[in-house]
């Protein structure tokens, strides 16, 4: 298919900024992070959703890396295993530094767009990574992670999942002051995973824009991990963004029965059903082609984004894909290099090129220069928190 020079003229401009890609985790899994292996200087399609090619076809100006570790990682091996995460990225950075420069701030943003680099930045995916310390937050932010996701699949003594069963109500009070601490850091609050009481506690407490760094509606698709309708009207008053994602099971109402037997097949095959190693992909494969799936496709993703903005409105709408976390794609959004099939749809919808331009870029740029914005403030009035779990919760 040729290219479309309305899309291409737009990304060339503003390019995607996208929340979440699971690319370091990948690496882990199937390579324990020998680049050489996976050398994402050329097409490694066989094995990743993501390379460097694709990622120039695709638009991407910015990527948020996720660090994400497997909320069954606990305690300092949750700890051990992010900074493992944090070191790739850090490393993929050094190795191709005419393609991906670090980038900690809305400035760093920028400048890396004005150099026709990708900027890279990091988000810990799940407050296990901290272990319930307020000191190792800090060290992550040190260490340039920019967002952290309250949670994962699996709810916290001080945090609700939103795939799991309550045990804090939303936010605890020790939940509460993580939330503070990171608005005083500059760190991005991410709701993605949470369930919608933590939502809604998050909401109240920050004082920061809050993302939802690969999340789409709940009123399109029913499923616990999108956002529900009285969560989005909120973003205007917050200034924050939703990221929406492309994982069919979240965007097509009748893929989440499928996916339900795809991991029972996984685990039965002695495989966690999120393995994204080379032999737990050929398991899920093999069961793709005996049972189809559901298709999605990117105007099934389009048609939450089409709700999104009718609800938050445009200023509070950006993208996620989850690409490398998800071991199904949409037909015509199956890696990096397919968000122009996204524009495109959004483009045949009437989508002007201004509101286009906050979607992919604009957006996320202004609520990470927002969060450092609300950060000086919050210095300038007090400094770190030193309470504990046991302080706040009992």
């Amino acid at each position: 298919m040729a290219a479309d020079p309305r899309v291409s003229d737009l990304l060339a401009e503003f390019p995607i900024v996208d929340g979440h890609n699971d690319l370091p985790w990948a690496l882990r899994e199937q390579v324990r992070y020998d680049l050489d292996q996976r050398d994402i200087a050329g097409d490694q399609s066989a094995y990743l959703h993501t390379d460097l090619p694709r990622l120039r076809a695709g638009g991407v100006g910015a990527q948020f890396w996720s660090v994400y570790v497997r909320s069954d990682y606990q305690g300092d091996h949750a700890v051990s295993a992010t900074l493992e995460q944090i070191d790739v990225v850090r490393q993929l950075i050094a190795r191709y530094p005419g393609e991906l420069r670090l980038a900690l701030t809305a400035d760093d943003m920028e400048a890396a767009r004005a150099a026709g680099v990708i900027a890279s930045l990091m988000g810990a995916e799940g407050g296990h990574s901290i272990d319930n310390s307020l000191a190792t937050l800090r060290a992550l932010h040190q260490l340039g992670v920019r967002y952290l996701t309250l949670t994962h699949n699996d709810s916290l003594a001080w945090a609700d999942s939103a795939t799991d069963e309550p045990r804090a109500g939303g936010l605890s009070a020790f939940g509460e002051e993580v939330v503070r601490e990171m608005n005083r850091l500059g760190m991005l609050v991410d709701l993605s995973h949470v369930a919608a009481d933590t939502m809604r506690d998050a909401l109240r407490v920050s004082r920061a824009p809050v993302i939802f760094s690969h999340s789409s509606s709940r009123a399109v698709c029913g499923h616990p991990r999108n956002i529900p309708d009285d969560v989005l009207a909120q973003l205007p008053a917050n200034g924050g963004v939703a990221m929406a994602t492309f994982v069919p099971k979240f965007v097509h109402p009748e893929v989440g029965a499928w996916v339900l037997r795809a991991d029972e097949n996984m685990r039965a095959h002695g495989f966690h059903h999120l393995d994204t190693t080379p032999a737990g992909m050929r398991a899920q494969r093999a069961f793709q082609e005996t049972h189809p799936m559901p298709e999605a496709t990117s105007a099934t993703v389009a048609d939450h984004l089409d709700h999104m903005r009718e609800v938050a409105g445009i200023d509070h709408l950006g993208l996620g894909g989850d690409y490398d976390g998800t071991a199904f794609t949409p037909t015509d959004l199956a890696d990096v290099a397919s968000y122009p099939n996204l524009i495109g749809e959004l483009l045949d919808r009437k989508w002007s090129t201004a509101d286009l331009a906050k979607l992919t870029w604009q957006n996320a740029v202004r609520t990470l220069r927002a969060a450092e914005d609300v950060a000086r403030a919050e210095q300038a009035v007090r400094g770190p928190s030193n309470a504990t779990i046991e302080q706040l919760d009992g």
